[in-house]
């Protein structure tokens, strides 16, 4: 079985999976940030294992990814993209998909 939580990170300027971006995986409750879960995209720009099957609970999370360490020595705009969003349901799949660029970024909720 698969992570509850996965990514897929893709780099928009070039047309390709953005591998090797470190992303980090937060359970947010009163404005305090507990890490779950870290991670690096693979050759595909994705991480599927952050967390065990059957772990999720219901709240915030954020996802913290180090654009920063990515682009290397390229510039760019955005260090860090961080995406906050909601568990209601725990039978659920998340899937949180980033589209990158140096100067800009975008997200939804994938399938």
């Amino acid at each position: 079985m698969r992570s509850p939580i996965t990514t897929h990170v893709l780099d928009t300027a070039t047309g390709r999976p953005a591998e090797g971006c470190p992303l980090t995986l937060f359970a947010v409750h009163d404005e305090i940030y507990t890490e779950l879960a870290s991670g690096v995209t693979n050759a595909d720009g994705r991480v599927t294992d952050l967390l065990a099957p059957g772990s999720l609970t219901p709240g915030r999370y954020r996802m913290t990814f180090d654009v920063a360490t990515y682009f290397g020595d390229a510039p760019s705009f955005y260090p860090v993209v961080h995406v906050d969003f909601l568990i209601v349901a725990t039978d659920e799949h998340y899937h949180v998909p980033l589209l990158l660029s140096p100067y800009g970024y975008s997200t939804y909720r994938g399938s």
